[in-house]
């Protein structure tokens, strides 16, 4: 049992202040590996009062001084590569492959491209007689996901960082070593004392203490919209920035002149990725209603061959997903779908096969789903595919942005005009075409009720900076 019963406040290890430990569950085993401890309102504020005090002389540093802390940063965070995957793998299910490949690669292609972008970045440029200044906003609190964890921790902390704010983060109880680690390379890259703190807790004991304190200038968030929503009411007293990346229902149209075997292999594999995990999923697939028989053929052939297991086991492209809550929700959304009439091409309730221990989920795909469905309209972020038929382009798009999501969305088309024309016309922050991948420098964020802000790249720095004029900068 591994155990983490500090917090990271002021530059060094500090214990709680009143001690309250949590387990952490391995969900592929439903076994404790590991404690933490779990803090509350003083822990917090202990935190916010060395990010405050901090901010005085952080805000001031150079350009170059900044660009060199990332830098260390970056070289320690890859030092301890092989620990981030080994942690998310334990901790939050991903397969070891994606977790190398994909989860603990996020950090360093956001500190990578941070260090990139601060290099030109303008915090000043004048114009006519008045200069426009490019401030750090201040203290941030940062209240981070389990999905991707430290993905949606260095997206924050890295622009933080180079924007000059000073931060105090609470990442999620459910998956928490991954970010004790990254304390422990921000220590070991010699962040200033109080520069960054981190208070293990959940949401009621810490994050709402972080979003009502007086003294937090800026509160980032990822999570579901429910909780979003929470944490934008306990700001609100305080007329704090609020930026949020919440959940999403994103749709997957595939055109009719789309190679159909292609996109909609890419489809399932897209969703399924992280056990259907990702907030921009293409959990709604829509298809000509003339293709739908073979697309739900192509969709039960990729769906069965996934290989669903221990993150650590050989050949496994699919783990659990991340706990008994994640399990039981899941389930009883494909309960509901089938209630409701949807077909049942592959999947379903239950374990799979051979599994008789551990969160794992059915690769689930369905057919004929309306899109007033349970299945088409909650966010089930779990392996569960709705493919939905449609008659004409417009019915697609209108099925698509009939949603309060609005955080990304997929177009499939042989023709990259095409592609771009209905892309155009997606209510979503994100549109992939024809499988494209993710940029670590294009804006990252959602429309509706998806949340608001952009991470990512250069969009990402601009929510850490406040806007200042000064006039009179030039004489007339």
């Amino acid at each position: 049992m591994r155990e983490y019963l500090r917090f990271y406040i002021d530059g060094t290890w500090v214990d709680p202040v009143e001690p309250r430990s949590l387990d952490v569950i391995n969900p592929a085993t439903e076994d404790a590996f590991a404690r933490i401890s779990i803090g509350g309102a003083a822990d917090a504020d202990k935190a916010v009062k060395a990010a405050k005090a901090a901010f005085d002389s952080y805000s001031q540093t150079t350009r170059e001084e900044r660009i060199d802390l990332l830098q260390r940063i970056l070289t320690a965070y890859q030092a301890r590569y092989a620990d981030f995957v080994e942690a998310i793998s334990t901790e939050m299910g991903a397969p070891a492959f994606l977790s190398k490949a994909a989860q603990a690669a996020t950090g360093v292609a956001h500190l990578a491209k941070m260090i990139e972008i601060l290099k030109d970045f303008p915090f000043q440029e004048v114009r006519g007689t008045t200069a426009i200044s490019k401030e750090p906003v201040g203290v941030c609190a940062f209240i981070t996901p389990w999905n991707w964890p430290i993905n949606q921790i260095v997206c924050k902390v890295a622009p933080a960082l180079a924007a000059g704010c000073t931060i105090v983060l609470k990442p999620s109880e459910i998956a928490p070593v991954n970010a004790m680690i990254f304390a422990e390379v921000l220590h070991e890259a010699g962040v200033p004392k109080g520069v960054f703190n981190l208070v293990n807790g959940d949401g009621p004991g810490v994050g709402q203490a972080l979003s009502s304190h007086p003294d937090v200038d800026m509160v980032s968030f990822t999570g579901s919209t429910r909780a979003g929503v929470a944490v934008a009411k306990a700001a609100a007293d305080t007329v704090k920035r609020v930026a949020q990346e919440l959940g999403g229902k994103s749709a997957n149209i595939i055109l009719r002149d789309a190679d159909l075997k292609t996109a909609v292999t890419g489809g399932v594999r897209g969703l399924m990725n992280n056990s259907g995990q990702s907030c921009n999923a293409p959990s709604r697939m829509f298809v000509p209603r003339e293709m739908q028989d073979d697309a739900l053929a192509i969709a039960k052939a990729v769906a069965e061959k996934i290989k669903v297991g221990n993150p650590f086991d050989e050949g496994v492209t699919m783990g659990p997903v991340v706990s008994d809550v994640q399990f039981n929700k899941i389930q009883a959304l494909i309960a509901k779908g089938i209630e409701e009439g949807a077909t049942l091409v592959t999947g379903g309730t239950g374990l799979p096969e051979g599994l008789n221990k551990g969160y794992f989920v059915r690769p689930t795909v369905f057919g004929n789903v309306t899109n007033e469905m349970t299945i088409a309209r909650e966010e089930i972020f779990g392996p569960v595919l709705a493919i939905l038929p449609y008659d004409s382009e417009d019915d697609a798009v209108r099925m698509a942005n009939d949603t309060v999501y609005g955080l990304s969305g997929y177009v499939q088309s042989g023709d990259i005009e095409h592609a771009r024309k209905v892309a155009a016309r997606l209510r979503t922050g994100n549109v992939h075409l024809n499988g494209a991948g993710p940029d670590f420098g294009a804006p990252f964020g959602g429309f509706k009720q998806s949340g608001n802000g952009r991470e990512w790249g250069e969009f990402g720095l601009h929510d850490f900076l406040e806007i200042k004029a000064v006039l009179g900068w030039q004489a007339a």
